[in-house]
């Protein structure tokens, strides 16, 4: 398919004139480590997520979330820990990387997310957390997956990798569990480059992650180097180079003050997709439930070469020669070569996460994108699909 066109970037960032100053702000002062836009954009987000500041703390991606968060956590070495089989590598290695041991769960293949009754069947006496993940931005049932977690006494681990914006019946993901761990990578809906930030029940638990996430130094950078004066800092315990810097934060700041505006574009965007493949021989995503709020993150379609005449790799390869990126959100994590060999696990024990890993492809869902962006995505695959 020959094309002219500008290439439409899948997860292209909408970055704007406020995100390039304030980096600019940070390179005049010359402050570009951890420092005070670092502690602004824990503050702002605290207020956006409605908790107290001294419950958030700011990390360099959402995988050292997840892993400081276990280590916080206290999980003993024979632990295992609950997590969907539907998800990003990260989640499952920051599990391994804590010294616990990852046992997938089939997804329910409507939602997507962790299929709370097939957890169940899991359970061992050494099971002693779950990690839910937010997939796409629909908030996993929490009222089921809190009563399941009481019922069996497990640390709940909410990976809102995806779910910044979502909301279950009125509550924000991340502050359900112990602990809520998020991603400001590049493609997602805010913005720091590479960053991340825990959201803690315990004040105890963020003041630990943040020792553990600057080297297990007692004083962090900022405080350390601030007009305050000069501390000694004291090792406490052996910890990890997992902080933020200004740099990201400066970014993030203006990112998140515009996170309700770029909301409502992808929202607006996400539903001209629904609306307009309504006909086509794929399967799109759920409408959001009632009492619930979508991130609308990612937009996955399901290609099934016996419905559509072509597979998800054919019409990936399609799309790019049209000039449209795509994505693969995600294959299943028992079709990898390491969970496999390391832990025996079999793509078809998990039938509903490998159906949909094979089928799975995502459309660009960035607010950034114009509206005639949006209309040529729509053509394109409609041009693809129809019979």
């Amino acid at each position: 398919m020959a094309n002219d066109q500008p290439f439409i970037v899948f997860g292209a960032p909408d970055i704007q004139s406020d995100e390039i100053e304030e980096v600019v702000a940070s390179l005049q002062a010359r402050w570009i480590g951890t420092g005070p836009k670092v502690a602004q954009f824990e503050r702002d987000f605290a207020a956006y997520a409605g908790v107290a500041d001294n419950r958030v703390a700011a990390v360099n991606s959402c995988t050292a979330a997840l892993h400081v968060s276990m280590i916080a956590a206290g999980l003993p070495q024979d632990a295992e820990v609950l997590t969907t089989a539907m998800t990003f590598c990260a989640t499952a290695n920051a599990i391994i990387h804590a010294g616990a041991t990852p046992v997938p769960v089939d997804i329910d293949p409507d939602t997507l997310n962790i299929d709370i009754g097939r957890a169940e069947q899991h359970i061992t006496p050494h099971t002693r957390a779950i990690v839910p993940v937010h997939f796409a931005g629909r908030p996993c049932d929490m009222d089921e997956l809190m009563a399941f977690a009481d019922r069996h006494d497990l640390l709940v681990i909410e990976d809102c990798a995806h779910a910044i914006e979502s909301e279950w019946r009125g509550k924000r993901m991340g502050t359900f569990g112990n602990f809520g761990c998020f991603s400001f990578y590049a493609t997602k809906n805010v913005v720091t480059g590479e960053g991340g930030l825990v959201l803690a029940r315990s004040n105890d638990d963020i003041d630990r992650i943040k020792v553990l996430a600057l080297h297990g130094m007692s004083k962090d950078a900022w405080k350390r180097f601030s007009d305050d004066g000069y501390r000694h800092y004291d090792v406490v315990e052996a910890g990890f180079k997992y902080n933020m810097m200004d740099l990201q934060a400066a970014l993030g700041i203006h990112q998140l003050r515009r996170v309700e505006t770029s909301h409502a574009r992808r929202e607006t965007i996400w539903k001209l997709y629904q609306d307009a493949f309504t006909d086509l021989p794929v399967s799109r995503p759920l409408d959001p439930a009632a009492d619930t709020r979508h991130a609308f993150h990612l937009y996955t379609l399901r290609i099934d070469a016996a419905r559509c005449g072509l597979s998800r790799d054919e019409f990936i390869d399609r799309m790019t020669a049209a000039g449209i990126g795509v994505g693969v959100h995600y294959r299943s994590l028992p079709e990898h070569t390491y969970y496999q060999e390391q832990f025996g696990w079999k793509a078809d024990d998990y039938p509903a996460a490998k159906a949909f890993g094979e089928q799975t492809v995502s459309l660009p869902l960035g607010p950034g994108l114009t509206d005639a962006e949006v209309g040529r995505i729509i053509d394109t695959v409609s041009g693809l699909l129809e019979r």
